[in-house]
């Protein structure tokens, strides 16, 4: 029986409309992983004044994201669906090429379809035998990995015939990681040229997630500095900034968006920008950064402004993400793919 691969990334609404916004958004914000608020509070605060209006202040961007590719590349619906699906097809060949019919690759979501929960379930029934969980999330948090852990001991608690599943931690470090990284920038100077200062910005998180005992911030900034020398950057060329903050609580500094802001108002011309925390392009990059945070440097003064897309599908990525599954795979299941 084939061994499970499962790839999981966040989620995404199951179509542009307020209605599917207001659905994912209470799925995703209701999760106390997410929001450590104690319940009762935040459900009134998520239920009286979020949900009624923030999904038709949002939704307008998604229609934005909505089928847009990158580098002239065609995508149909939700860009995080495409790009996690075109990852699970070009990993499969990847597993066959090397070990033909034994293991089964495929995605689910944290948050939306399809529920990891419906996703082990179908698998138990195709007869896999275990199960390793690949969260697309190079850099650990409590907020995004630990929610995915979460959901693996609801479903082995729930279990009477508990299955052997085996979840990736991190792989901020991973040395193919860093090499995709650094290949994605040195191919896009080669076409672009190098700008003024390379910006690495991070999904945010609370302070106070951090002050607890989450790494995710010494995990963020392990990356940049191994991609930053692996470019051969001096530290004046490069910084690490933290996006997408939310509510009125202090979050991880410096901000992406003052950042860029401050850099445009003091004279720095051009800056290309990357977010080594996606591992495929979503609202956050394709809008939130390539977008609004372009208009915000240009108006400052800036001149230049260059996203960097997400490794998503490519070749050095996929190479990066089968060693790392290679890697978890359980003693037993490696002695059976090589003997």
């Amino acid at each position: 029986m084939a061994h499970a691969i499962i790839l999981m990334n966040l989620g995404t609404p199951a179509e542009p409309t307020p209605s599917g916004v207001r659905q994912f958004l209470r799925d995703f914000l209701s999760d106390p992983r997410v929001v450590e608020i104690p319940r009762p509070i935040w459900a009134m605060i998520l239920n009286l004044f979020i949900l009624p209006f923030r999904p038709a202040k949002i939704a307008p961007a998604y229609r934005e994201i909505w089928s847009q590719g990158l580098d002239g590349e065609a995508v149909t619906g939700s860009p995080i669906t495409y790009y996690t699906q075109r990852q699970v097809a070009l990993l499969q060949q990847r597993f066959d090429a090397a070990t033909p019919g034994q293991f089964t690759v495929t995605y689910a979501m944290t948050y939306g379809a399809p529920s990891l929960k419906e996703t082990v379930m179908r698998l138990q029934e195709e007869g896999a035998s275990g199960f390793t969980l690949l969260p697309l999330y190079p850099q650990y948090s409590a907020t995004t990995t630990g929610a995915i852990y979460d959901q693996v001991a609801d479903i082995m608690r729930r279990s009477r015939n508990v299955p052997d599943i085996s979840v990736v931690h991190e792989y901020w470090q991973h040395p193919g990681y860093i090499a995709a990284l650094a290949n994605s920038v040195r191919e896009h100077w080669e076409k672009h040229g190098a700008a003024e200062k390379l910006l690495m910005s991070f999904h945010g998180i609370p302070k106070a997630n951090v002050r607890k005992g989450d790494p995710y911030y010494q995990h963020c900034c392990g990356t940049a500095e191994l991609l930053a020398e692996s470019l051969q950057l001096p530290r004046d060329k490069w910084e690490i900034t933290f996006q997408s903050r939310f509510g009125k609580a202090e979050w991880l500094q410096p901000y992406t968006d003052k950042t860029l802001i401050e850099w445009g108002q003091n004279g720095v011309a051009s800056v290309d920008v990357i977010c080594p925390a996606f591992s495929a392009d979503c609202l956050e990059t394709l809008e939130e950064i390539a977008v609004e945070n372009r208009a915000n440097f240009i108006d400052a003064g800036g001149a230049e402004y260059r996203y960097i897309p997400a490794l998503n599908a490519r070749a050095d990525h996929m190479q990066a993400l089968e060693a790392i599954v290679r890697d978890r795979l359980p003693a037993a299941v490696f002695h059976q793919t090589n003997a």
